[in-house]
């Protein structure tokens, strides 16, 4: 595998950016690890932070770049600071970066990633989590699998659990006012009802949270949701609380939960 770390210009937050990236690469070792590259039409995760977190985070608290070394799987993982991948009120466009400007950045700097949809993932821890699956409910036509590990899921039905993060002006400059955001872009309740509605393919869908997680209640209601909806979708816990411990164990699980090797051949 190679690891890169990179600044790059984005024009929609007119800011420099920085991401880490994991590509498969050809090796040959003797110590018992080497690796298959792939130069074309590799499949690829986006892997997002959590607040308090930066591109840099999944490398530093896990084994990222070793759990995908067998899979022929890039990962893209983008700094998005506290922006929650959201367009935010303060005029800050940190979703139209992740959904839309991000992607054309990586398959200019990077032509051997895929274009498939059958081969585009994402997936994230709190924030994070519920970055990915914004992304897949907000452009499914992109993804065919999203996964949330203790993802901030049911924002709008429960602010009470921002509010003990940080300060309603924060939050409001974030999502604009609080009272507002059900029923909005940025409520993934809504962004699921919206697409049943419009009978849209919906993706893969995985969720994880720790059994002595804050967010478990509202995983709980995203998962009743898309059970209502008759939407196939894998929801699991497991003993553990919102933090690296939990993550670290359950990204490996997400990574054979994705559909990379069925889609070789997509």
């Amino acid at each position: 595998m190679a690891f890169l770390q990179a600044n790059v210009y984005s024009n929609i937050l007119e800011m420099e950016v920085s991401l880490n990236v994991v590509l498969p690469q050809k090796t040959e070792k003797k110590i018992g690890t080497a690796t298959q590259g792939n130069f074309s039409d590799v499949p690829v995760l986006y892997l997002l932070h959590g607040m308090g977190g930066n591109h840099s985070v999944w490398e530093r608290r896990t084994s990222i770049e070793r759990y995908v070394a067998d899979l022929g799987l890039a990962v893209i993982m983008p700094s998005t600071d506290l922006g929650w991948y959201t367009d935010t009120t303060y005029d800050m466009k940190y979703w139209t970066f992740i959904a839309d400007e991000l992607p054309e950045i990586c398959h200019e700097l990077f032509p051997q990633l895929t274009r498939k949809r059958a081969k585009t993932f994402a997936a994230g821890l709190s924030m994070g989590g519920y970055g990915a699956l914004k992304l897949g409910l907000a452009r499914p036509e992109n993804f065919a699998a999203v996964a949330s590990l203790s993802g901030a899921v049911n924002l709008a039905d429960r602010p009470e659990d921002l509010l003990g993060l940080k300060g309603k002006s924060y939050w409001e400059g974030i999502f604009g006012p609080l009272e507002q955001m059900k029923g909005s872009v940025n409520d993934p309740m809504f962004l699921l009802e919206q697409l049943v509605e419009n009978k849209k393919e919906v993706p893969e869908i995985f969720l994880c949270c720790g059994e002595e997680d804050p967010l478990l209640y509202g995983n709980k209601a995203m998962a009743q949701a898309l059970s209502e909806h008759t939407i196939a979708y894998t929801f699991e816990t497991g003993p553990g609380n919102h933090d690296w411990i939990f993550w670290d164990q359950w990204i490996q699980r997400v990574l054979a939960w994705l559909p990379i090797e069925s889609e070789k051949e997509a």
